[in-house]
């Protein structure tokens, strides 16, 4: 009997047998997940690819589709549990050999991946046993806004969904938290707990390795983006299909900066002693979204153009921020750049994206007095910081490489004459 397979629960006669599914193996590096609902409940009706459960990973919330047809036996987790991978999720009561279509299928699963099914119309029914039945009324949301409701403490059912069609978005769910705990603001009784799970956990458990691990130096310079302003200004001159930020440049800038100090896009290997000099560029952008911090990784940024870039970043953060990511677009990365200018914030001290070797932080672009030519005009000032592990790295390296950036953003075309 394969490993996965267990005797019947029941002690009828008939060839019906149990399987055990089991988490599968969800890439990355990432080793288990929270079971943040159940779509299915124990003596429900399962079809392969339907799904059963949404899990939160430290980098996304997906749906699990079951690889088995037939009769939901039991859960193994309950909502909020942490699941590692490999252990059982939820058993199946085969059908019998040959009394339907499907008990093939049962017996030999197509692969799957987390989240996504072997079909676009894969079943989305709660309990195939009740069809026919009215379906239980629940409110529409997303599984990111469910999850943040599951945070805050926020029943969706007293929720009035303001989106299309009833739905509840993040702000209806923000809402109704300020209004429960509004009376609670004054005395710690009312002060509200959140678990340290998902993503906020593995945000925790990074930075806490960062401060922890690494040696840290960091450098600042301010330069003049008034020439970078104006290129954007031309890049989307036209109303081209894909709009250029002056992020985008420096994205691209970064590149350049990282071919000529390789030991910027490095990392440690600790435990072999050696520090991995990577040869692709794949570039990080920290992204705030109402689940905390997310790194979006523009993949193999070294072969794209500005244009490319832009429509790269503005697909990740889209999808970050309202959690559509895939697990492997939000690790990988070689270099991270933290926007926190797009927060209204002149400059700050990054924290390494471990076990990277320096993260860029980029400030606002605001217009200040600025020596010119000889005299004092208004020009767009930026504030570039760099914090760099001193293991990897030297100070010297480390400054070569924000004053390159510096001069790219100063002097456009140079950064046309270097790629």
């Amino acid at each position: 009997m394969p490993a996965n397979e267990r005797p019947p629960t029941s002690a009828a006669p008939g060839p019906a047998r149990t399987r055990d599914f089991l988490l599968p193996d969800l890439g990355e590096g990432l080793t288990e997940a929270e079971i943040i609902r159940w779509l299915i409940a124990a003596g429900d009706t399962v079809a392969v690819d339907q799904p059963v459960a949404e899990v939160e990973t430290a980098k996304a919330v997906v749906e699990v589709p079951s690889p088995f047809a037939g009769t939901v036996v039991a859960l193994y987790a309950a909502e909020g549990a942490q699941v590692q991978v490999g252990a059982p999720l939820l058993s199946v009561e085969l059908p019998e050999v040959g009394n339907g279509a499907g008990s093939g299928a049962a017996l030999t699963p197509p692969p799957l991946l987390v989240g996504y099914g072997a079909g676009e119309d894969r079943p989305r029914r709660r309990n195939s046993r009740l069809a026919g039945a009215p379906q239980e009324d629940r409110p529409r949301a997303k599984p990111p806004v469910r999850k943040l409701a599951k945070d805050l403490g926020v029943d969706l059912a007293e929720v009035n969904g303001s989106g299309p069609e009833g739905l509840v978005t993040r702000e209806d769910v923000n809402k109704a938290a300020a209004r429960a705990h509004e009376p609670d603001r004054e005395t710690e009784e009312g002060a509200q707990r959140i678990p340290l799970r998902g993503v906020r956990r593995a945000i925790a458990e990074k930075m806490a390795a960062s401060r922890r691990e690494v040696p840290e130096a960091t450098a600042w310079v301010d330069c003049d983006a008034t020439r970078l302003c104006a290129l954007r200004d031309r890049l989307n001159a036209g109303q081209p299909a894909v709009r250029v930020s002056p992020l985008a440049i420096i994205l691209r800038a970064c590149v350049a900066g990282l071919r000529e100090f390789p030991s910027l896009n490095a990392s440690l290997d600790a435990e072999r002693g050696e520090i991995v000099l990577h040869r692709d560029v794949h570039l990080g952008v920290a992204v705030h979204t109402d689940r905390g911090l997310l790194v979006p990784v523009i993949k193999h940024a070294d072969r794209l153009p500005v244009p490319r870039i832009a429509a790269e970043l503005g697909r990740l953060v889209t999808s970050a921020r309202d959690g559509s990511a895939k697990p492997a677009e939000l690790v990988g990365s070689t270099f991270t750049v933290s926007n926190y200018g797009s927060l209204g914030v002149d400059d700050g001290n990054p924290v390494i994206n471990y076990p990277e070797a320096a993260i860029l932080g980029v400030g606002r672009i605001a217009d200040r007095p600025w020596v010119h030519k000889g005299k004092i005009k208004p020009r767009k000032i930026v504030q570039l910081s760099i914090a760099f592990d001193h293991r990897i790295c030297d100070g010297a390296d480390a400054a070569g490489f924000l004053r390159l950036i510096a001069d790219c953003i100063e002097r456009p075309t140079r950064l046309i004459a270097i790629l």
